[in-house]
């Protein structure tokens, strides 16, 4: 997402409104909320914001939004929230945030909190169109299929005349493709006299934003109109449009990894999250999921079907398949973590090797150790978590235990099968088994016993 400082120096307000309910999404959950590359509709605005330097921002939300309140304190925490109480339009939202209007002296940006493609570049473009004969500018885009949006009717180039709902829109105007996109820009000067101005002489008894157009034409002003790519000003209002974000998310950011030098080998099954890193020369095979906070240095090669969240590949590392990299996990230059491997909260130093079906949770493996297929860091005793220290070039045979809290130090063997609740000192072979048990002959018995009980019992 392209970042920058505004282009005018004028103070800016930004006003987010994330109060809708989602109804279409079915969900308890607010629609603002819901994610797209794992970070919320939300966050992205909020993020896009960020991008326009410094400046005021106010979050406009419905009663007992407690959980959204919550996300712009963790994204935006100098942000400041209203309620909107009682929901009566857009423009009774924007007043919801008449405080800090009243106290600003500059320009107005209005935007909503489930557009999580908004850029910042797109948004400047929107104020510069501002000037003292037009305090108002709308963000328009060009529909593929303009059912259902208001059109901008235009009077010039790059002036609104009117905007027309689709159900009082003429058979001409339908024909029109230049659509409202709802975001809109007020000089400051005027943008409370616009505002009030608004009236609810309509169907539902309710402000909309969008008659701040006609009213500022009915006061002599001249409205603008800003022009941005149609994705850009997606809107998400129900699941299948949640879905459709995400496919638009993943290709951008699927386009972005391999343009800086990544190579996917089936991209459309790769999924990112809005911050995963990924270097250069990385190799990732097909069916493989990041997470939030996962770094990938320079020269990884990631095998298909690995599921990694929270995790730091180091330069050279090389994952899967089949593994599944969990929060803490910090695999070290040319380290190996082969398939059906899970680690989590464990840094594996350089070199060292963990091939085959072996969880390692809250410990080190240290360089160049060998972790035998089958063994387990047994850390959880059913209240605390406890950890594992494996020694430089130590190597775990198969099927080993290790109850945490143990050490094995550097160099030491654990011979295969074994149980180890005692730390092992550098150097030494450590064995916790069993005397094996000989009966020559006892198989064959009890072959023909259990036979003779077989055949008596169909008889």
């Amino acid at each position: 997402m392209p970042v920058g400082g505004s282009m005018t120096s004028r103070p800016l307000l930004t006003i987010v409104l994330a109060a809708g309910k989602g109804t279409r999404m079915k969900s308890a959950i607010p629609k603002v909320l819901h994610c797209v590359g794992g970070l919320s509709l939300l966050g992205h605005v909020l993020t896009a914001i960020r991008g326009l330097g410094e400046g005021r921002t106010a979050v406009v939300i419905g009663p007992e939004m407690d959980g959204v309140r919550a996300e712009v304190e963790k994204i935006a925490p100098k942000a400041e929230v209203f309620v909107q109480e009682p929901q009566l339009g857009t423009a009774h939202a924007v007043l919801a945030a008449r405080r800090v209007i009243e106290q600003h002296e500059g320009d107005v940006l209005v935007v909503f909190g489930d557009t999580p493609f908004i850029t910042p570049s797109t948004l400047n473009g929107l104020l510069a169109s501002l000037d003292a004969s037009t305090p108002l500018a709308v963000l328009g885009f060009h529909a593929a299929d303009p059912n259902g949006y208001g059109r901008l009717i235009m009077d010039g180039p790059g002036q609104v005349s009117a905007i027309r709902e689709q159900e009082d829109a003429t058979e001409a105007e339908r024909e029109i493709n230049f659509c409202n996109s709802g975001v809109m820009a007020f000089r400051g000067e005027q943008a409370l006299l616009l505002l009030e101005a608004i009236g609810s002489h309509n169907a539902k008894g309710e402000y909309y934003l969008t008659d701040a157009v006609a009213i500022a034409r009915s006061m002599g002003y001249r409205v603008a109109a800003h022009t941005c790519a149609e994705e850009e000003v997606m809107g998400v209002n129900s699941r299948n449009q949640l879905a459709q974000a995400e496919a638009v998310f993943q290709r951008r950011f699927r386009e972005r990894v391999m343009a800086e030098g990544a190579t996917l080998i089936a991209p459309e099954t790769v999924w990112f999250s809005y911050d995963t890193v990924i270097g250069r020369d990385v190799v990732i095979e097909p069916n493989v999921f990041f997470g939030p906070k996962v770094v990938v240095e320079d020269e990884v090669i990631i095998h298909a079907n690995c599921h990694i969240e929270g995790a730091r590949l180091r330069r050279g590392a090389e994952v899967g398949p089949f593994a599944r990299l969990r929060p803490g996990a910090d695999i070290g230059p040319r380290a190996k973590i082969g398939n059906f491997v899970e680690v989590k909260n464990v840094t594996v130093e350089e070199g060292a090797k963990a091939n085959h079906l072996s969880y390692l949770g809250d410990g080190r493996v240290g360089a160049g150790a060998n972790i035998g297929a089958g063994t387990i860091f047994c850390n959880y005793d059913g209240f605390f978590k406890h950890r594992t220290e494996v020694g430089a070039g130590a190597f775990i045979g198969s099927n080993t235990a290790l109850v945490a809290p143990v050490t094995i130090g550097p160099g030491a063997f654990i011979g295969s099968g074994s149980v180890i609740t005692k730390d092992v000192p550098a150097d030494a072979l450590a064995l916790e088994r069993n005397e094996q048990t000989l009966r020559e002959g006892w198989a064959a018995k009890f072959r023909t016993v259990m036979q003779r009980r077989k055949t008596e019992k169909r008889s």
